[in-house]
């Protein structure tokens, strides 16, 4: 359930947009998902370039294990959609705030956070507010991808938002400020200067093609670590998945609950119907599930206490590998993109 106050920024706001934005979701919270719990790890080999496959039992939510190292959760608290501020510099939102400080409390411990979202103040407050240890926390901003500004000067501005001396990840949120694959592998340098000064212990990427991680891996001295993407059934990108494994780069999976909330009717309503009276869930814990059963992390959002709170069946169940395979399958019937339609084709299945 939405507030008052989230509903009319909806009402405002209509996405297509120059950031990615994230569902309602469940999630399991009996252990906090952060980088120090006692959380199994899921981890992918990439000393031959090709990503491991999920493993066979998986009874708790697991950290994956990126191609530098590092571990994330795979469930994180976005702060798009119903989080975001039209205007960075507009007063202070006590009520986001709130809202982040009880959703970290509640046990999300992985913040997705952007430049574009207009809420880094907010974002660095709740973190102080919400009185968890840093070193628990994973924190991921992102540069704007749709204009031309310098990288350092815009990562510095993030960082002194927040109120942190580093963030656990940052990423490049579109390549649509790029005129050429020069734009975009300077900009994959400026991300490897900053990734050097150990202020950001992972960088990646968001929103890419193929085309526009063959530019950058072309000169890149670090494969980036994650292309955060709009990544559902009736978006599976084609090629574009076998792609990052091939090159040891990880996916995240924002609008992870589409085919379920915003896409529907659809092919797979009767399957998500009777999967979820099979395993005694929901839907959504259904969809949520076929994204993280593949090893990709999903991203989610609320503002409800009683939602954060109460879900706790994400990480009980596992689908079968028929499972997945046939949502995939089924998905494949139909098209749906909610996000950058301004930028790239609604048809366009990549």
């Amino acid at each position: 359930m939405i507030t008052a106050t989230h509903s009319a920024r909806l009402a405002k706001f209509q996405p297509p947009a120059t950031f990615p934005a994230r569902p309602k979701s469940r999630l399991w919270l009996s252990t906090p998902l952060s980088m120090n719990s006692s959380t199994a790890v899921y981890q992918t080999s990439h000393t031959d370039g090709q990503s491991a496959s999920p493993p066979k039992q998986m009874s708790q939510i697991q950290n994956l294990k990126l191609n530098d190292g590092n571990q994330i959760p795979m469930l994180g608290y976005g702060l798009g959609t119903a989080n975001y501020k039209l205007d960075s510099d507009s007063p202070e939102d006590k009520e986001l705030i709130k809202t982040v400080v009880m959703a970290i409390k509640a046990g999300y411990y992985h913040l997705d956070g952007a430049e574009a979202y207009g809420n880094e103040v907010e974002l660095g407050k709740a973190i102080i507010e919400a009185g968890v240890p840093r070193e628990t926390l994973y924190v991921t901003t992102k540069i704007s991808g749709v204009k031309i500004q310098d990288t350092k000067e815009a990562f510095e501005l993030s960082l002194k938002k927040l109120q942190l001396d580093h963030v656990d990840q940052y990423l490049i949120h579109a390549p649509f400020f790029a005129n050429s694959d020069e734009d975009l592998q300077k900009k994959w340098a400026d991300m490897e200067a900053i990734h050097a000064s150990g202020k950001a212990k992972t960088i990646g990427v968001s929103n890419f093609l193929q085309k526009d991680l063959e530019a950058i891996l072309k000169t890149a001295k670090i494969v980036p670590a994650i292309n955060q993407i709009e990544y559902h059934p009736y978006l599976q990108h084609g090629d574009l998945i076998p792609f990052q494994k091939k090159h040891g780069i990880a996916t995240a999976a924002y609008a992870p609950l589409t085919a379920v909330v915003r896409a529907k009717p659809g092919p797979l309503d009767p399957t998500y119907e009777q999967l979820a009276r099979k395993h005694g869930v929901t839907p959504g814990e259904i969809a949520l599930r076929w994204v993280i059963d593949q090893g990709i992390v999903a991203l989610t959002t609320s503002g409800s206490e009683g939602r954060l709170k109460g879900y706790q069946k994400v990480g009980q169940f596992k689908l079968t590998p028929k499972e997945v395979e046939d949502i995939s399958e089924l998905g494949k019937q139909k098209n749906f993109r909610g996000f950058w339609k301004n930028k790239i084709s609604a048809d366009d299945w990549s």
